[in-house]
């Protein structure tokens, strides 16, 4: 069963190489999309919606690792699968580094192409599961007024209620008011779940210094 929506896009200036790996593609149930211009595809190309490119790795147009940078370049995550008949180590090696998923040799094997699909499928899923993770988070996080930001700092440093008061200059009854509608907001039910939260959205915990005694 594929993901809906999730598509393969086919970057070759192959005509032959487009036509077969389309064919392979569209009998395994994939949806795909094919370009024998990088620039076309560049120029067209929606990083909203799900799926993989599949990206020879040179063509006269503009080469596949460049094809890379510019995707990387233009905030895309898209995983890609590089199909090239003059690879090497060293061109493979950068490639991987830069988030390639993998890198096949021609003519692909059916097998290989298949499960270099599944694995870039899979990749994607994650990526766009934690893009969405960040994106609630931050929304959550600028329904917060000022001063629930600064109780949420203390908190995940793991002051106490009345410790928080007293740096903050205000009394107990009124940080657990502040301190319970932040955790709301945030659709949080314990400290370990705001902890995990805060370390997501790169939120530093109230100072050391700032702790006094009570």
């Amino acid at each position: 069963m594929r993901e809906a929506g999730f598509t393969t896009f086919l970057v070759d200036d192959d005509p032959a190489v487009l036509k077969s790996i389309t064919r392979l593609l569209n009998a395994a149930g994939y949806k795909t999309k094919s370009f024998s211009s990088p620039h076309e595809f560049l120029s067209s190309h929606d990083p909203s919606i799900p799926g993989c490119a599949i990206i020879d790795l040179v063509m006269s147009e503009l080469d596949g690792l460049h094809l890379q940078q510019a995707l990387i370049d233009t905030g895309s995550e898209r995983p890609i699968i590089f199909l090239t008949g003059k690879g090497d180590i060293s061109t493979s090696v950068r490639a991987m580094r830069a988030g390639a998923v993998d890198f096949l040799t021609k003519p692909v094997k059916r097998e290989a192409l298949f499960a270099a699909v599944v694995r870039a499928a899979s990749v994607d899923a994650a990526t766009r599961q934690k893009r969405n993770e960040s994106k609630s988070i931050v929304e959550r996080l600028s329904t917060l007024t000022h001063r629930e930001r600064e109780v949420l700092q203390y908190v995940i440093a793991g002051r106490l209620n009345k410790q928080i008061a007293a740096s903050l200059g205000t009394v107990e009854k009124t940080v657990k008011v502040h301190r319970g509608r932040m955790m709301a907001k945030l659709g949080v039910r314990s400290v370990a779940d705001l902890v995990r939260l805060a370390d997501k959205a790169g939120i530093a915990p109230a100072h050391p210094a700032l702790e006094v005694s009570v």
